[in-house]
């Protein structure tokens, strides 16, 4: 996996693991990452799977259709690769908060209905719900926002509640940030992130 590393001046600070839309590189996210925790070091990564000629993080079959079997596979691949770049890097993988817009969003909530303990709390930017029918690990107190647009497209309100539910059955601490816009990110959106952001750690 292409990826870039950036170590930040307050090493009380979680890491911020930002995973990019479709289309995008691990640049992308940079900005919004010096917006949420200036202090924070940040792990980017390209997604390694290519739609006509567009970095991914899995497979989809249509818009909104994900290849689940893929999306497994490569959920499994990038918690590996976390594991192993908080040992190349040297930075506490517990206090990892993973940032996704769009399909990155996807892939980070991916990593939560997988896997216990995997991240210390996500941003999710425009997520769908990953994957039905899949038994979730809890999660006590895993402190997770959500952006979203009431005019979305892509990511329609229903989607987005639906995701909220599930993670607070699991007992995640679920905030929900709505925007009246569609898809894109907007500087609200980021904004409001980075206040429940300062609050939370």
């Amino acid at each position: 996996m292409i990826d870039y590393y950036l170590k930040g001046k307050d090493e009380k600070a979680p890491t911020l693991f930002m995973l990019h839309g479709t289309g995008g590189t691990e640049m992308d996210l940079l900005p919004v990452a010096e917006h949420l925790s200036p202090g924070s070091s940040v792990l980017s990564v390209r997604g390694n799977v290519l739609e006509n000629g567009m970095p991914r993080f899995f497979k989809r079959l249509a818009e909104g259709i994900f290849d689940e079997e893929d999306l497994k596979l490569r959920t499994k691949e990038l918690r590996d690769f976390l594991d192993e770049a908080a040992l190349k890097y040297g930075f506490d993988r517990e206090r990892v908060v993973a940032v996704g817009y769009s399909n990155g969003a996807n892939i980070a909530g991916s990593l939560l209905f997988h896997y216990e303990k995997v991240l210390a709390g996500a941003i999710l930017l425009h997520p769908m719900v990953p994957l039905r029918d899949i038994k979730l690990p809890d999660m006590p107190h895993l402190p997770v926002f959500i952006g979203a647009g009431r005019n979305d497209p892509i990511c329609p309100p229903e989607e987005t509640e639906e995701l909220g539910q599930l993670l607070a059955e699991k007992r995640a601490d679920v905030t929900i940030h709505w925007e009246n816009y569609g898809h894109q990110l907007t500087l609200a959106e980021i904004d409001a992130a980075a206040s429940w952001f300062r609050k939370r750690f």
